[in-house]
């Protein structure tokens, strides 16, 4: 036997080179593009809430803009001029409900239809459950006659009702529309 010691020959142990974060294994390409996707699609959904959430703001703004201008001005009225003025709230509300129904529904072209077809367009196209025989006219037939009886709070709570349920049935699908307005509400 040779006297040296066979383990004194030996090298020492090398160790592999740490492994760097670059490149990624593909399970981490993987969940990165799914983040990715899943970021755009929620950002796209909240963008389009959120623009429908402003539109239909927006829009019962210029309802309650409407009340409050009525109200204000029949305190001093009297007569044809108070007649005259009932006459301009029917048309400024119809005027805000076809505005509305012209931005949701523009193929039908809500701007163009009257009468009964006006009324059935509403009762089809959004919660009508307020819109009553008397209301159904006044919107109708109210803006060609010379005076009409109008109850403002009704007429402003079925439009606050119809446009809402538009924007609220888009926004949240399923969901129905809990409807608890009040004349002159604040909306953010």
């Amino acid at each position: 036997m040779d006297g040296t010691d066979p383990l004194s020959q030996l090298a020492d142990i090398h160790l592999p080179e740490p492994v760097g974060f670059w490149p990624p294994a593909p399970g981490w390409w993987v969940l990165f593009v799914v983040l990715c996707l899943t970021a755009y699609f929620v950002g796209k959904r909240s963008y389009a809430s959120w623009r429908l959430r402003r539109t239909c703001s927006f829009a019962l703004r210029e309802l309650d803009a409407c009340v409050q201008n009525f109200r204000q001005d029949i305190a001093s009225l009297s007569g044809e001029a108070l007649d005259a003025r009932r006459l301009d709230f029917v048309n400024d509300v119809n005027s805000v409900l076809r505005r509305v129904a012209l931005k949701q529904f523009p193929g039908y072209a809500p701007a163009s239809i009257g009468g009964q077809e006006w009324i059935s367009f509403l009762r089809t196209h959004g919660n009508a459950s307020l819109l009553d025989e008397r209301l159904a006219q006044t919107l109708s037939q109210g803006r060609f006659a010379r005076q009409w009886e109008v109850d403002d709070k009704a007429l402003y709570a079925m439009a606050h009702q119809w446009i809402s349920s538009l924007y609220l049935a888009r926004i949240n699908p399923g969901v129905p529309s809990k409807d608890t307005s009040t004349p002159v509400s604040k909306h953010a």
